[in-house]
């Protein structure tokens, strides 16, 4: 997956198409990715300790890492990512729109 923590991603697909936000977690083995602020779904708690009356609580749902576009620090576009290595030998990611490191 190329994505990693605290990237600024773009909603592409789903209810929340248009939407941008950070992400929060990796799922790798699913290939989902955690967004904050996008894909709240509401969950209904029935009566206990801690609620007496019951609830509704709002939580954001993990969704697949296909329906998000990085968007780029630099150009503020979404963009697809692509990779070089620096003079050092590590491998970076790059914009492929500005080609810019991200």
């Amino acid at each position: 997956m190329k994505l990693k923590l605290k990237d600024q991603v773009k909603v592409l697909l789903g209810k929340d198409k248009g939407k941008t936000g950070e992400v929060e977690r990796i799922y790798k083995k699913q290939e989902k990715v955690l967004i904050k602020g996008i894909n709240l779904v509401k969950k209904h708690i029935k009566k206990s300790e801690q609620f007496p009356k019951g609830t509704i609580l709002e939580i954001n749902k993990p969704m697949l890492s296909s329906k998000v576009i990085l968007l780029c620090k630099h150009c503020k576009k979404p963009t697809r990512i692509g990779y070089r290595f620096n003079k050092d030998g590590k491998k970076e990611r790059i914009c492929k729109k500005c080609h810019k490191v991200i």
